[in-house]
């Protein structure tokens, strides 16, 4: 080895490059680390020296801190609101809401993306909204944002034809290069500047997929009919109160249970096999936390037989039933925000980054398939090795959270959580909520506070 130099009692000298593992750190001495951090300290100086000695001489020292400090300027640049389509498989998110403990939501990687592409300066200044709120692992085939974004038409082009598109930045292109691969933008719309994605929606849908098992589709499907047209919905759903929802009236328009996928590994004989895929579809304007989860635990204990097809409409008569009996949510996964609709039809579709979200989709798909029939094909040899393993439906069993008791308790002989008047009480107590009188002074109005 060769000395390179001296710096007091130390002797510095080159070796072969070779990493130095965390255990080897802790059992050198005060005198060897300071060796070692020297040596680096010397190699880092090297490396500058080289990099310097390959940028002219005009440029040394300057480009590289130019180009990373440099501010892109928002102010050069005209913008316009726009509606953008996403879509997502929000398995592995904690939700597509921003939280301040986490960084692994939908919405913290869409706007982390907007701004690398210099397409927002911050969700702050963006005159942001969002359609729906998705919960930890919910997916959406079609969930909509409003807000400002940096255009490459003047604003001159924009002011003589607000829905130009021609020459426009292609927002999906340029997001999907740096989103997720399951985060994907497929489509944008030109709108009206004060259009808001939460509030002018028209109507959203819901899909919930899961497998037939040892259900009864018929019965599900009459019992979710119940639903259509406008009820308090206070006992399915998880209520709000300390965020000020005290109103749980809303608008079922159209309401489905039935077999969308039939089981491709069934005989001829078997015209009811329990691994066809089903599906809930809900319509509706606007949905409470947790709605359509607790539609769905309820209409499984009826297709499950535990429950009697009426109970649904027995917990939407509020004045027989004001408080909600204790029940178990449907699982998050299967739940899908499938369509927002607007009152607007010139969505940009650009095809390119529509056969890269198709292609996607697809690769998604083969994998995921490909375990399931492996998961398939094993079952059909379990079953074979017993007389009766066709009668072992317990598909659906999985999708209720929480511990399945050994005797089922009908609904209404469970306890019950405190009614929406003991919630509303507690928390004006607390002062989180305020009551106030309309002119009359016979109604009361709650706001929630900020805190």
């Amino acid at each position: 080895m060769e000395d390179i130099g001296n710096t007091g009692n130390v002797s510095l000298k080159r070796s072969k490059k070779r990493k130095i593992s965390l255990e080897e750190l802790e059992t050198l001495s005060r005198e060897e680390l300071i060796n070692h951090i020297l040596r680096l300290d010397i190699h880092n100086n090297q490396l500058k020296n080289i990099i310097n000695k390959s940028v002219p001489k005009e440029c040394a020292g300057t480009h590289l801190s130019v180009k990373k400090n440099r501010k892109f300027d928002f102010s050069k640049c005209s913008k316009r609101h726009v509606l953008l389509k996403l879509l997502y498989l929000g398995w592995e998110y904690q939700g597509y809401t921003t939280q301040e403990d986490t960084t692994n939501t939908i919405e913290y990687h869409l706007f982390s993306a907007l701004e690398r592409c210099c397409l927002v300066e911050s969700r702050q200044t963006s005159n942001y909204g969002r359609c729906g709120r998705t919960d930890k692992g919910v997916s959406s085939f079609c969930q909509v944002v409003s807000l400002d974004i940096r255009s490459k038409l003047t604003q001159e082009q924009l002011a003589a034809c607000g829905n130009a598109v021609e020459g426009e930045l292609d927002y999906p292109k340029l997001l999907n290069r740096v989103l997720p691969t399951d985060i994907r933008v497929f489509s944008w719309c030109p709108v009206p500047p004060n259009l808001s994605a939460r509030f002018d929606c028209k109507q959203r849908t819901y899909k919930y997929f899961f497998p037939r098992g040892n259900l009864n589709i018929e019965a599900m499907d009459t019992a979710v009919q119940y639903m259509v047209g406008c009820h308090d919905f206070r006992n399915l759903c998880k209520m709000d109160v300390a965020n000020g929802v005290v109103k749980y009236e809303r608008r079922i328009i159209s309401a489905k249970v039935k077999i969308i996928v039939t089981d491709s590994f069934r005989n001829g004989a078997d015209t009811t096999s329990a691994y066809d895929m089903c599906e809930l579809t809900l319509v509706g304007q606007a949905y409470l936390w947790h709605q359509v989860r607790c539609i769905m635990g309820i209409l499984l204990l009826i297709g499950q037989g535990k429950e009697k097809v009426e109970v649904m409409k027995q917990l939407l008569d509020i004045e027989s039933h004001p408080r909600k009996p204790q029940y178990c949510l449907a699982s998050h996964v299967p739940l899908n925000l499938f369509h927002c609709e607007f009152d607007c039809s010139d969505w940009v579709i650009n095809k390119e980054a529509l056969i890269g979200v198709i292609c996607r989709l697809q690769q998604e798909w083969t994998m995921y398939t490909v375990k399931s029939t492996m998961i398939r094909s094993m079952l059909l040899e379990c079953q074979g090795m017993l007389s009766d393993g066709g009668a072992i439906r317990e598909q659906s069993s999985s999708l209720l959270h929480g511990i399945e008791a050994k005797v089922h308790q009908p609904l209404f002989q469970r306890p019950t959580c405190r009614s929406l008047e003991n919630r509303v009480e507690h928390f004006v107590k607390k002062r989180r909520l305020e009551v106030t009188f309309s002119d009359e002074g016979s109604s009361q109005e709650h706001k929630g506070n900020s805190n």
